[in-house]
């Protein structure tokens, strides 16, 4: 499908897509770029890289398809780092969790003959790192395209065919309705579990060691969402401030309706919300985005390749990225 493809950050992203590919015969070569050697000699003995690369600029080098796998918050100096070095007809891509920052940050720097296609892949864990990857992660998950006005429609097919050969499911998306759906369905739900951890963690009427000890599911899934890579987190919530800031509004005004419900023993408000959102929680599964078994296929000694609703795979640990 491509005869060179260059990767761009060697993380739990990165390497899964090196996996990916491999196992689909996807890429003739895949060119890994971080900073740091032992990371990029992880990969090598990971066997999902051909070459490893110190810079972003020798690794994009001949590349049909360039893939920032960095937090969004670099995206701005590697787009001015590899400009001059990519070669005509390329496509760059990335797998954001944000899209309006991306283009304004990428935009500018790429080439008149190079193709820029935005991307974000729905798939992630709460791991890091080069060892963190594996192939089907992105079996049977969205990846959203967000292509400007002026996106090459050729590129465009293309790199959607790539990450159906990944194991995806595409979608392309206007980038500003994607920031706003993933305020909501992604960043919003890492944010309020940071917040509760870190609540908990510092109760004076409860200490560390029964926050622990004693932490039931729901506890215990917060913290896998907020055991998430902190500096990735950090360039999401600063890179989609405002429809982050909107939605938070949207919730502190829910939580206000709870919490009045439960002031004023409005059993009825309680139990309709409940039933409501145990119904989304039937429809997440009856969509294949989640394993139907108990405790949500994660209890201890349960094998991490488990089957979903459709038939596809969930990993264990699977945090919504």
């Amino acid at each position: 499908m491509f005869g060179r493809v260059a990767l761009i950050g060697l993380g739990l992203i990165g390497s899964s897509l090196g996996h990916a590919m491999r196992r689909g015969s996807i890429a003739g070569e895949i060119v890994g770029a971080a900073r740091t050697a032992e990371t990029r000699e992880a990969a090598l003995r990971l066997g999902f890289i051909d070459r490893g690369c110190k810079t972003a600029a020798e690794a994009v080098a001949g590349a049909d398809l360039v893939i920032l796998c960095t937090p969004v918050g670099t995206y701005g100096a590697l787009a001015a780092e590899i400009a001059p070095a990519l070669a005509p007809g390329a496509i760059v891509t990335d797998v954001g969790s944000v899209k309006m920052s991306v283009i304004r940050d990428i935009g500018p720097h790429i080439p008149k003959g190079v193709h820029f296609v935005p991307g974000h892949p729905i798939a992630g864990t709460e791991q890091s790192g080069p060892e963190a990857g594996f192939a089907h992660l992105f079996d049977g998950r969205w990846t959203i395209l967000t292509p400007t006005a002026v996106a090459d429609p050729d590129a465009l097919a293309r790199l959607t065919a790539f990450w159906t050969a990944c194991g995806a499911k595409v979608e392309v998306m206007d980038p500003e309705r994607h920031d706003m759906v993933l305020a909501i369905t992604s960043h919003l739900p890492h944010l309020i579990a940071y917040n509760i951890v870190g609540t908990a963690a510092h109760l004076e009427t409860v200490t560390e060691s029964e926050v622990i000890k004693f932490s039931a599911g729901g506890f215990r899934d917060f913290t896998r969402l907020a055991a998430s890579d902190p500096t990735m987190w950090r360039d999401v919530f600063l890179n989609n401030r405002e429809a982050v800031l909107e939605m938070l509004g949207r919730f502190t005004e829910d939580l206000i309706s709870l919490q009045r419900a439960i002031r004023y023993r409005d059993g009825q408000a309680l139990y309709d919300l409940f039933s409501y959102t145990r119904q989304v929680r039937r429809e997440i599964i009856e969509a294949g985005q989640e394993t139907p078994l108990a405790d949500f296929g994660r209890h201890p000694g349960a094998d991490t390749h488990v089957p979903n609703a459709r038939g596809g795979a969930a990993r264990k640990g699977k945090a919504s990225e």
